[in-house]
């Protein structure tokens, strides 16, 4: 994917904010969470999606790159796995991955819409994550079916609960289970997430009197001016007005907390990146260092220098964002 030139043009201001900030250039602190992107094939095709997954796309991480990952895996000793897509499971190699990584004594995260796991063909699933004790990390706009629908499609809320209670019925979420279950919120549009604790509160309440479902925790997100999500800001009017915000509110904390310090992303085709939206923006790793999983070399990757942009701007306002929520408590 070629990056636009408005990106190239506005890598100097968050440059300039590391700067500021005595962060620049901005470098990796080792790796410890190896995330690997199996793909844009999904069952969904939601609004503020950064990687512009779909029912329509054809992009499926081959299993001669699922080996190659693997062996970079168990060569490095690496003790996350962190699997994400579009729907990871919709790819054929995914339980052969999650099972592979578990017998290496890696723990093992997956991401999930949910929906997919109430469909013909992965109903076994929750079933599956937990013998297999993996985390897991499920997108749930919000605590009714109005705002989720309207984000992610009609029906979409109902099949979320449903996947929710299948979940809590072999045990995740349930105090004392030990099988995590965490949930992520993003914003319905053109503004920060708030406070991660009170909206956590907010959906324990509310899932639990409504439905009767029950998480470990919940992840904040700032949506990024990446992929769907970019396109709606350019169509509403709203991408100026949105950057302004996440410039000016640009954490110093955050900065300095961001998730690609201690992450290489891996891309379908194998290709390495710093994060998950620099891979959807065709930022690979900086020149200098190997930028595809067959040329890994833990030693050089492990300092480089983090490409940033403008979008970098999403990760690091206010209390930040990362694949794991807020990164300042």
């Amino acid at each position: 994917m070629e990056v636009s030139e408005a990106y190239r043009d506005a890598r100097d201001p968050f440059e300039r904010s590391l700067s500021e900030s005595n962060l620049f250039p901005l470098l990796s602190e080792g790796i410890s969470v190896f995330q690997m992107n199996m793909g844009r094939v999904c069952n969904l095709s939601c609004r503020h999606c950064h990687v512009g997954a779909g029912p329509g796309r054809t992009e499926s991480m081959p299993p001669r790159i699922v080996d190659e990952c693997l062996r970079v895996i168990e060569r490095q000793g690496y003790p996350t796995l962190d699997i994400t897509g579009g729907a990871p499971e919709m790819n054929g190699n995914y339980r052969r991955l999650i099972e592979s990584a578990v017998s290496l004594g890696v723990s093992v995260k997956t991401r999930t819409n949910l929906t997919i796991l109430v469909e013909d063909g992965y109903r076994d699933l929750p079933a599956f994550f937990a013998f297999n004790r993996v985390e897991v990390v499920a997108s749930l706009p919000y605590f009714s079916s109005e705002t989720t629908d309207r984000q992610r499609g009609a029906g979409v809320f109902n099949a979320s609960i449903e996947a929710l209670r299948a979940l809590n019925s072999v045990g995740y979420g349930v105090e004392g289970s030990g099988l995590k279950l965490f949930l992520v919120y993003n914003p319905c549009g053109a503004f920060l997430p708030p406070s991660q604790r009170a909206i956590e509160a907010d959906f324990r309440r509310e899932l639990k009197k409504k439905f009767g479902v029950s998480f470990t925790g919940l992840f904040t997100i700032t949506n990024m001016p990446v992929g769907r999500f970019l396109d709606f800001l350019n169509l509403s009017g709203n991408f100026v007005s949105y950057m302004e915000r996440l410039k000016s509110s640009y954490n110093p904390e955050a900065a300095a907390n961001v998730m690609c310090r201690n992450t290489i992303s891996v891309a379908w085709d194998g290709s390495l990146y710093d994060c998950d939206f620099n891979q959807m923006l065709g930022l690979k790793c900086a020149s200098g260092v190997p930028d595809h999983i067959r040329d890994f070399d833990h030693e050089r990757l492990s300092v480089r220098r983090i490409v940033t942009g403008l979008h970098c701007y999403g990760c690091t306002a206010g209390a930040g964002s990362s694949c794991t929520g807020a990164v300042v408590k």
